[in-house]
């Protein structure tokens, strides 16, 4: 019977080192490979609290997976080299068993998972993970004493196999990280050249539509004309326009920026336009404004589509006359200011419905750069990860890195808040991270704590995001989905629709079911007539 048995046990044990190893060649996330490896140990071997603690790089020790540990027991589980059995173990380097930690005073109990009041003795068996002779992480578990004489022993050996599998590919991981972060900084280094600096430090992109904004920069810098900057919020426009500041003729005068939208109308005519002594109450000095301020240089007005209709016709003065008066005074003061305004409204549907004037309207559409969202450029999406990281890294002297399965769910992301989303992201989840990499389980998106997932996901089922079509200028960054409420199809003959998913299903009937000749019918682009399709569901049709 017991050597029954003991077969039975070795075929358990080999079948859990193969679906172990399975595992190791199948992920390059760290944290969800060592889940499943202790998913195993305990469904297979009937170990208890499986866990595995790194070493992090201030050295103190962490639990950063477990089974059989709730989060916050895990969250307790920290400890200096030398503390405790896992913190000797690391400095040692050695395995170590304790046979009853109920009765062993270098046994801890940080997490406090343990009852060491109940009667059951229970054994800590703890093994050391190695790689290149260097101590990464202990690898360790619990089992009752109870058990048939020289199992703990046993379990020992399995453990050193099974962490010894584990160290050797953390050591392969933390080499193709590398490789890969010297290919990304390469490619970054390589970019930088090709836009030829000066850029300011954080315009990034290599996708072929931040290429052209980068050529229509230099194109703009070189002269004073007005430049309106379109895009949705945190696509870079306040980048954008310190960069053609700094490839200009002015870039050693002033660069001054405002923020419409954080003013009030009598806060902002004085801040622009600067008041005399006593023109108002509190007013106990002459302030002059920002466009005194920025003569000679550039001046950037932020959110230029919320400032209000009394105030367009003043701003609207000073851009047509090169002059104005401050608050309280009479004496007209002359500028030399070049203007750059940047607003994420539709402003053609402002002038409309009359909340924009439209004198003020092509007074700033001189020169219009328009600036795509960040998923439509996905291509430089890890290249701006490992940036916004790196400078994570140098603040906080920390030496994290992104995983592959990390860097696709970024890349996948939908990023309603575009590229000031994404470094908020990066630097949210760079700070709680547990390890030597960011790993997939890191994101708060794998933990339904993303608000811009929920977000994205109501902008996809309840329409298109708005599309900033410029008057007189090609847009060449498309929204995801056409409004399908204002096409035509191109002989302009076409029958009234209820919803947007009847006119699409029309234009594929129409096509015979193509959806490039479809995409054509409604004037749209073929990407945007998929997106339609799987937006609403509809099942093309094979002949």
């Amino acid at each position: 019977m017991s050597s029954q048995m003991t077969n039975i046990q070795r075929d358990i044990e080999l079948s859990s080192i193969y679906e172990i190893s399975k595992i190791l060649c199948s992920s390059l996330d760290l944290q969800k490979t060592i889940r499943q490896i202790l998913n195993i140990l305990s469904s297979h071997l009937q170990l208890q609290r499986t866990m595995v603690s790194l070493v992090q790089h201030d050295n103190e020790v962490h639990v950063i997976g477990a089974v059989g540990l709730s989060q916050e027991e895990i969250d307790r589980g920290r400890f200096q080299a030398g503390e405790g059995v896992i913190g000797k173990i690391v400095k040692m380097g050695v395995p170590i068993v304790v046979p009853d930690i109920a009765n062993e005073p270098l046994f801890l109990n940080k997490t406090r998972a343990r009852d060491l009041s109940d009667d059951k003795p229970i054994a800590f068996i703890g093994v050391p993970i190695k790689a290149a002779g260097k101590v990464l992480g202990v690898l360790s578990a619990d089992r009752e004493t109870r058990s048939r004489p020289g199992r703990i022993q046993h379990d020992m050996r399995f453990l050193k196999m099974v962490a010894d599998l584990i160290g050797q590919t953390m050591h392969l991981h933390e080499l193709v990280a590398a490789e890969r972060k010297q290919l990304l900084n390469e490619t970054y280094q390589l970019q930088k050249e090709v836009r030829a600096k000066p850029f300011a430090s954080d315009v990034i992109g290599q996708s072929p539509c931040m290429q052209d904004i980068f050529g229509e920069v230099r194109r703009s810098a070189s002269v004073s004309s007005t430049v309106l900057l379109r895009g949705e919020s945190g696509t870079g426009k306040e980048m954008i326009a310190q960069s053609i500041h700094d490839l200009s003729p002015r870039k050693k005068a002033p660069f001054i920026r405002v923020n419409c939208a954080a003013l009030t109308e009598s806060l902002l005519e004085s801040e622009l336009f600067g008041h005399e002594k006593g023109a108002f109450t509190g007013a106990q000095h002459e302030r002059k404004g920002r466009f005194e301020l920025a003569n000679g240089g550039t001046l950037f007005l932020d959110e230029i589509g919320e400032i209000s209709p009394a105030f367009q016709s003043k701003l609207l003065r000073v851009l047509q006359e090169r002059e104005f008066e401050r608050v309280g005074g009479t004496k007209s003061i002359r500028v030399d200011v070049r203007l750059i305004a940047a607003t994420n409204r539709n402003l053609e549907e402002a002038v409309s419905s009359g909340e924009f004037r439209a004198d003020l309207y092509f007074r700033l559409n001189v020169v219009t750069i328009v600036l795509p969202p960040l998923r439509d450029r996905r291509e430089d999406i890890p290249v701006l990860a490992i940036h916004f990281l790196d400078k994570f890294n140098r603040v906080n002297n920390r030496h994290l890195d992104i995983s592959t399965d990390a860097m696709k769910i970024l890349t996948d992301c939908y990023w309603p808040g575009n590229v000031r989303e994404l470094e908020n992201c990066v630097e949210r989840t760079a700070t709680m991270a547990n390890g030597t990499a960011i790993n997939a389980l890191d994101l708060p998106c794998q933990h339904d704590k993303c608000f811009s997932l929920a977000l994205g996901h109501v902008w996809r089922a309840s329409g298109p995001v708005p599309d900033i079509r410029v008057v007189g200028v090609p847009n060449n960054h498309p929204s995801a989905t056409p409004d399908v409420t204002h096409v035509e199809s191109q002989d302009g003959k076409m029958p009234e629709f209820k919803s947007g998913r009847e006119r699409f299903i029309w234009a594929m009937e129409q096509s015979g079911w193509v959806q490039a000749k479809a995409a054509r019918l409604l004037n749209v682009t073929p990407r945007q007539m998929g997106y339609a399709l799987q937006k609403y569901d509809i099942k093309v049709k094979k002949f």
